[in-house]
């Protein structure tokens, strides 16, 4: 079977990866889905420039993922929240969790367990046909290009 070839400019993989795929910006997603909000909370809890920072909050701003909102503290600061279009990325960054824990956990293990609100059910990540809802993997999909 030949393989699949799909343009980097139409893939949906290939957009978010050059959205996502630097470190700190995966890492202020990990932070804001842990309820860090303000600047210096990020960059405190990252030890991250605050160069860096920036540009990496504005351009997640820019692209819809995080707003910014204004709080009185001696002057008007701001707080960066995740919008719609952020929230969505929740399971991508647990499945992105989950196979770390597998692969990649250090010796010492996780640093942080996550836990279901209402039942203390411990977080998973599954991938299911929309369809009739059985649990997939790579082997059980069959790709078809659009273009």
């Amino acid at each position: 079977m030949a393989p699949v070839k799909v343009a980097d400019e139409l893939c949906t993989v290939s957009l978010p990866a050059a959205l996502l795929g630097e470190r700190w910006t995966l890492l202020l997603l990990r932070q804001a889905f842990l309820g860090t909000r303000r600047f210096e909370d990020f960059q405190s809890s990252m030890d991250i420039s605050r160069s860096v920072l920036t540009e990496r909050l504005g351009t997640l701003v820019e692209e819809g993922i995080l707003r910014r909102e204004a709080y009185k503290d001696v002057r008007t600061r701001y707080e960066y929240r995740l919008t719609e279009k952020g929230l969505d990325l929740y399971p991508v960054l647990m499945a992105l969790r989950k196979w770390g824990d597998r692969w990649m956990a250090p010796a010492e293990g996780r640093s942080f367990d996550l836990h279901h609100r209402s039942c203390g059910g411990d977080v998973g990540v599954h991938v299911a046909c929309e369809e009739c809802g059985a649990e997939l993997s790579a082997r059980d999909v069959s790709v078809t290009p659009l273009r």
